[in-house]
């Protein structure tokens, strides 16, 4: 049984920690809906429904879930497709759907092999992703939407372009609400007397200084003021009938409709990989080093979707920028994720218009203190320390997120921490006890615990390297395991280039009843033990633990 969690526990540093959200999520939830053509409010509908339901039923204790960036190819091209936005939702729905069931089929255990310089490459990426998006809006340059991750923008720029792009589109008056706010996040954390007020966030006072100066601006008639473009933009509700309008259900209609399908199953494959690698990178965050049931959390996110759906919402995974600046303000547990649902909630029903206020360039800095800790230069010299091994996959991994995507960067740090695992097996298959071969010289080959077909090239070229008249030990005492590749190999070895060339082998630790052509069994590898069973059955006495290929 899971133990209880008091959700209200901690609720001082949660509700500042949920406030820091609040803030990061509102323009992100906008930005991405924007990106995806979907209406503006799907965006606040689905930040709403990760934080007050999934925040709810997820065992995460700092995870914030939310619309995502890598969703937003796919729900432009659905809704094109579709023609009609309400079709889409559908797809959402089956989405939903489908994630509950990997969570009831305990799919979610696949969390389990991510490796960690690979989840703290991601993270790196992400962090400078962050900074190379937020620099623009810093200085008060918006050409690319806010929660955008892609490399290449829609405008034609790059990550890197976009920097040169600035000098042209310089605001001043954004420029010194970015300075300002700096000021104030950077110094709330190192003033002993304003770290002390844990429960206002420095964020918060970041953004009220924000609007103060830019409303001075306005008031002074200065050419300072910063432009509405450069400011959050939530659409304003008029009237009932206006947030009526807001709840777009589901048209079930399309669900004859295979494409409908297909796209539900993609979103459900791409946002459960986005919400696991988030997770565990969670966890990795998490100063307490708690755990979350990754079932449980594909359950969450299932419900999420479907509800979202149901209310006209896109759909969400558990996002690391979000997650990120929940961990950076102090969140304790789920509670944060909670109130930031709520805070979204309500800003929608009663504050749009003060909302609409907030410079684009103090959110900008609070995400690029955000980026920082996330590819702080700590990490990589860390990793730098740990060998090539470790540091290879990781700067493989940041490189490829910032350059391609979330998916991409991770599987490209897979697939190398998977070749060097693959190495190492190679090179751990067995040791020498002489480094170079002269005539008549005794060798030794130790096998390790598992010798694999992996290790078949390395062993054969090592067995062909073997010069005529020598003696060759091969001690197999610790394996466990033994491919039939690599019996055959050491057969053929013996049988012929052995007796051709006059090398005398020996094997140790070998059992007697080898009898390969007489086993039943299919497998392409065979234990130690199994061989003693065989050779029991078949009722042969194991005399001793050597043997020699060469005797009569």
């Amino acid at each position: 049984m899971s133990k209880k969690i008091n959700l209200f526990a901690n609720l001082k540093t949660d509700f500042a920690s949920g406030l820091v959200v609040f803030l990061v999520a509102l323009p992100l939830c906008l930005g991405i809906a924007m990106a995806s053509g979907a209406p503006l409010f799907s965006g606040i509908i689905s930040g709403i429904i990760g934080g007050l339901v999934v925040g709810y039923l997820s065992q995460s204790h700092i995870s914030v879930s939310g619309p995502a960036a890598g969703l937003t190819a796919i729900i432009l091209t659905a809704i094109t497709d579709f023609g009609a936005f309400d079709i889409f939702l559908t797809s959402v729905f089956i989405a939903g759907l489908l994630q509950l069931g990997l969570g009831f089929i305990k799919a979610g255990s696949i969390s389990n092999y991510f490796p960690t310089n690979v989840i703290e490459g991601m993270l790196a990426g992400i962090g400078v992703i962050i900074i190379l998006k937020q620099i623009p809006h810093a200085f008060g340059y918006d050409a690319d939407f806010e929660g955008d991750q892609s490399f290449v923008q829609g405008n034609g720029d790059n990550s890197f372009s976009s920097l040169f792009e600035i000098l042209g589109h310089i605001q001043i008056g954004a420029v010194l609400v970015t300075v300002v706010s700096l000021v104030i996040l950077i110094s709330w954390d190192r003033v002993p007397f304003l770290r002390k007020l844990k429960l206002i966030p420095g964020a918060l006072i970041a953004v009220l200084a924000g609007i103060a100066l830019n409303e001075f601006f306005i008031l002074t008639g200065s050419n300072l003021a910063i432009a509405n473009t450069h400011l959050v933009s939530l659409p304003v509700p008029k009237s009932f009938d206006d947030f009526k309008e807001i709840i777009v259900t589901p048209n079930f209609a399309g669900i004859t409709n295979p494409k409908v399908w297909i796209t539900g199953i993609t979103i459900a494959i791409v946002a459960s990989i986005e919400t696991l690698l988030c997770i565990e990178a969670a966890d990795r965050m998490d100063a307490q080093k708690r755990y979350t049931n990754t079932n449980v959390e594909l359950k969450a996110q299932g419900i999420g979707n479907m509800v979202s759906a149901l209310l006209g919402g896109l759909p969400m995974t558990s996002v690391v920028v979000r997650t990120s600046a929940n961990n950076n303000a102090g969140a304790k547990s789920k509670m944060s994720a909670i109130i930031h649902g709520v805070l979204l909630l309500l800003s929608v029903v009663a504050i749009p218009v003060l909302l609409n206020k907030i410079p684009l360039a103090t959110l900008a800095t609070i995400l690029i203190l955000v980026g920082y800790k996330l590819a702080k230069p700590a990490t990589f010299i860390h990793f730098w320390h740990k060998g090539k091994y470790q540091f290879i996959p990781f700067i493989a991994t940041l490189v490829a997120v910032v350059a391609t995507d979330l998916l991409k960067g991770v599987m490209l740090g897979m697939i190398i921490s998977i070749i060097f695992i693959l190495k190492g097996n190679l090179k751990r298959a067995y040791s020498f006890k002489k480094d170079e071969y002269v005539d008549g010289d005794v060798i030794h080959i130790d096998l390790a615990q598992e010798v694999s077909f992996l290790n078949k090239a390395s062993i054969k070229a090592t067995l062909n390297a073997i010069p005529e008249n020598s003696r060759v030990i091969i001690n197999a005492h610790d394996t466990v395991y033994i491919a039939h590749d690599i019996l055959d190999l050491i057969s053929e070895f013996k049988e012929i280039r052995a007796k051709e060339e006059n090398i005398k082998v020996k094997l140790k630790g070998f059992k007697e009843a080898y009898d390969l052509e007489n086993t039943t069994e299919s497998n392409n590898h065979v234990t130690f033990e199994h061989y003693y069973d065989v050779a029991k059955r078949k009722l042969i006495k194991k005399e001793t633990a050597e043997t020699t290929f060469d005797d009569k």
